[in-house]
């Protein structure tokens, strides 16, 4: 029998991911969300993406007993001092209004040069079990915030941020090659390694 991982998101393309790379290795994972309905989301009070990818995982652990994957990721842009970081879904005030997100980001870069349009994504991963264990896995992907948006996949900041390497923005890749570069992908590869070395 697989064993069952939760994880503490509602998004199905982020499920469908962890499906794909984790079903192979014998996992089988679910949404919180759709198994239990009842629980409701944390408040993310943590001061960085570690701290609040570990207070989801703790949290839904609390009320499931099962293994819990969670996650917290952002944009960080060094002209702005790393902002909008863990307040990334919530930048214009509004939880998960990408356009609002996006205005007030290309706003705040007008006036800076292109060196300090530099960013990363971030994503950290926590996986919780039981019995006290715990798998920590990061990603990131530096790019540069442009005032342009282009492209129409993804999700997020993704139009206006610019990979120098492929000389298009995250929302011109297609899924395969965003997954390969991106800081969920990258985190969500060492968390596999990890459970590799484990099994």
């Amino acid at each position: 029998m697989k064993e069952v991982l939760l994880l503490a998101t509602k998004n199905k393309g982020k499920i469908q991911e962890l499906q794909q790379l984790l079903t192979p290795l014998g996992y089988n994972v679910e949404s919180i969300h759709l198994l239990y309905p009842h629980i409701r989301e944390p408040e993310e009070n943590g001061t960085t993406f570690l701290e609040n990818a570990r207070l989801k995982a703790q949290y839904y652990m609390k009320y499931t007993h099962r293994p819990c994957i969670a996650d917290d990721s952002g944009l960080c842009v060094e002209g702005l001092g790393g902002q909008p970081g863990i307040y990334s879904a919530r930048y214009a005030g509004k939880h998960g209004d990408d356009a609002a997100n996006n205005r007030k980001l290309v706003h705040e870069i007008k006036s800076l040069p292109i060196q300090q349009r530099r960013a990363e994504y971030i994503c950290e991963l926590v996986l919780l079990y039981p019995d006290g264990r715990e798998i920590l896995a990061r990603g990131q992907c530096a790019g540069i915030i442009q005032e342009t948006p282009a492209g129409t996949n993804g999700f997020g900041y993704d139009p206006y941020f610019y990979v120098p390497l492929l000389q298009k923005t995250m929302a011109e890749l297609s899924p395969v090659q965003k997954n390969a570069i991106s800081h969920r992908g990258q985190a969500l590869r060492h968390l596999i390694d990890q459970l590799i070395l484990d099994k």
